[in-house]
């Protein structure tokens, strides 16, 4: 085991040596923003289920998929192996309340959308539900599931197939980011909000014929991601 060392460039640890310094695991304060992944389902009776998740992120773009990872074995991730699909609706400012209220930890069966007072909306793709005041809903059918080392978390992967947005949230073609106030998670008990005042843009740059320099960017993005 490596023992925790302090130099000028600050606090150096092995992950299984914390230092009684820090009162908990740093880990998920470091590892920030995460987007919060406000999944809902069904079981196999149909009865409606609605949980956030930490750990949460888009993986692909084409075709689109995401992923959540749910630790121990929760009614989420029951309820999408039994029926193979779910949604994912973005968890905005106006929703926080409510976003909390639907973590807590109820008896399978109940439904946390009528216990955090949320309507629903229906899927087109889906059987699952989603959140109706939401900004904005992903549509997801199960690709596949994979256990971590350890046995505790298991991470879910799924495919957009339908997507929803609400219209006061597009604006010239795009979708006004900033405008949704979308939040994220960040360590302990801590939540991020996503104002438009903290986005700025920066254009990637090109490589040059020979690609060993970069290039500097156009001015205006041309649409193209590279």
């Amino acid at each position: 085991m490596l023992a925790a060392s302090a130099d000028t460039a600050g606090m150096h640890f092995d992950i299984s040596a914390r230092p009684a310094l820090l009162k908990h695991d740093p880990f998920k304060a470091l590892v920030v923003p995460r987007p919060i992944g406000w999944i809902g389902s069904i079981d196999a009776q149909g009865r409606p289920n609605l949980a956030p998740y930490s750990f949460f992120n888009a993986v692909s773009d084409r075709p689109p998929m995401l992923m959540f990872s749910s630790g121990g074995h929760k009614d989420s991730l029951r309820n999408i192996e039994a029926t193979g699909e779910f949604t994912c609706s973005l968890a905005s400012w106006d929703l926080r309340e409510a976003m909390n209220l639907s973590s807590a930890p109820l008896a399978p069966g109940v439904d946390e959308f009528a216990a955090a007072g949320l309507a629903t909306a229906a899927s087109l793709r889906v059987r699952a539900p989603r959140v109706a005041a939401a900004p904005a809903a992903l549509e997801c059918r199960l690709w596949r599931t994979l256990d971590l080392p350890g046995s505790r978390y298991t991470v879910v992967f799924g495919e957009v197939v339908a997507i929803h947005i609400d219209d006061r949230f597009v604006r010239d073609g795009r979708v006004d980011t900033g405008a949704m106030r979308i939040l994220s998670r960040l360590g302990y008990m801590d939540y991020g909000v996503l104002e438009a005042a903290d986005i700025f843009t920066l254009q990637r740059p090109l490589a040059s014929d020979d690609g060993q320099t970069a290039v500097p960017p156009p001015a205006e993005w041309d649409g193209v991601y590279r």
